[in-house]
């Protein structure tokens, strides 16, 4: 193996996470495909000697963090992967008087306190240099952007739904349990639950007790757990025509598979994973959708916020009853003209694409007034 693709296995998801969790994790695989041992390894080592930095943040800073209080309504951007949840994420964090957790806090919510500066900094510089760019959508690399909570629970636990790039051979039952919280033990809630509320502190503590905006496209499928947890919280569901959304989510597996995975996944039994998680997931936001407080969820088009982001920024600071647009427009106006040309990945919505998302997610196209495509219609789609 030569260096380069040694030093490749460094860039797993969770190598700045929890060692102990790593570890519970690969127990918990079936199988481990011979060419992975060295990620592995690499994963392993590097968890291992990070761990005195969690130790030291967890003695340093624990008892603050357990004292935080989260802000009571936070905000929550609910949809399927690439409808476009990143872009509203990063259009509503342009207003300072939300809070967020970053990207440095989601790759190392271990440490992400007391390596705030130097660890930070070096990371930024070997991140510039590594990948400018963010390889799923080409976005800008910038450790202090907003970031999914995902990638941070996945390094403190091992009952996050980000570790089916892992085991994908196990994909099915992960993203059941730790997506949709499904069948959990009363432990694993428990500890789900734990880490959840300390990577919210550590957020709030960060930010100096703003309300938080929250982005997780799984929380979709968690609104009721959510209301348990946040019974003021506020919901902004964005939705995105499901012929783009199916090549678009294929695309994102052939980039996160190669650095993650431990086990060998075949493209159909990729694509059948798609179909399946975009249906469940939908299904059970619809379901659950009704439990949410009247004046406390927005849902939006991603057609429509591309089109006219300010307008329907507007529509969701109204709809939801949150102050300040005016003061935060100048903000969100120069960060939604700073992107107006971003060039996104091109996907080919073909025959195929389109005779799938007619037999598996006709129930969307109806639900969100998309029109049905029929084969032989084969459009340039960007995704």
């Amino acid at each position: 193996m030569t260096g380069q693709r040694w030093a490749a296995n460094f860039e797993h998801p969770v190598a700045l996470g929890s060692f102990r969790s790593w570890l519970r994790l690969a127990r918990s695989s079936r199988h481990i495909e011979r060419e992975y041992l060295p990620r592995l390894l690499a994963v392993s080592l590097s968890t291992l000697l990070t761990s005195p930095l969690r130790l030291y943040e967890s003695v340093r800073y624990g008892r603050l963090v357990d004292r935080t209080a989260i802000h009571p309504a936070p905000i929550f951007i609910l949809g399927h992967w690439r409808t476009g949840t990143t872009h509203l994420h990063n259009l509503l964090c342009q207003d300072r008087q939300f809070g967020y957790i970053s990207t440095f806090q989601a790759m190392a919510p271990g440490f992400c306190l007391g390596g705030e500066h130097r660890l930070k900094s070096w990371l930024a510089r070997k991140a510039q240099k590594d990948h400018p760019t963010r390889e799923i959508d080409n976005m800008p690399l910038d450790l202090d952007a907003p970031q999914e909570e995902s990638f941070a629970l996945a390094n403190m636990t091992p009952y996050a739904w980000l570790h089916l790039y892992t085991l994908p051979q196990q994909a099915a039952e992960i993203f059941d349990k730790y997506g949709l919280l499904h069948n959990l033990s009363a432990a694993e809630r428990a500890e789900w639950k734990r880490a959840y509320l300390t990577l919210l502190r550590k957020a709030t503590l960060r930010s100096g007790g703003k309300p938080l905006v929250l982005k997780d496209p799984a929380n979709s499928g968690r609104v009721r757990v959510l209301l348990e947890l946040f019974p003021q919280a506020k919901f902004i569901h964005i939705c995105r025509d499901p012929y783009r959304v199916l090549p678009s989510m294929k695309g994102v597996y052939k980039v996160v598979l190669p650095k993650a995975q431990l086990q060998h996944i075949s493209p159909q039994q990729i694509e059948a994973l798609v179909l399946h998680f975009y249906e469940q997931l939908m299904c059970k936001y619809l379901a659950e959708k009704s439990l949410i407080p009247a004046g406390h969820l927005v849902e939006v088009k991603y057609e429509e916020l591309e089109a006219a982001p300010l307008e329907q920024l507007r529509r969701i600071y109204d709809g939801l009853h949150l102050p300040g647009f005016a003061a935060a427009e100048p903000a969100l106006r120069a960060y939604s003209d700073a992107v107006t040309n971003f060039q996104k990945n091109t996907y080919r919505v073909d025959d195929a694409v389109i005779d799938k998302v007619n037999r598996h997610w006709k129930f969307a196209l109806q639900e969100w007034g998309y029109p049905r495509l029929e084969p032989l219609s084969a459009t340039q789609a960007k995704a």
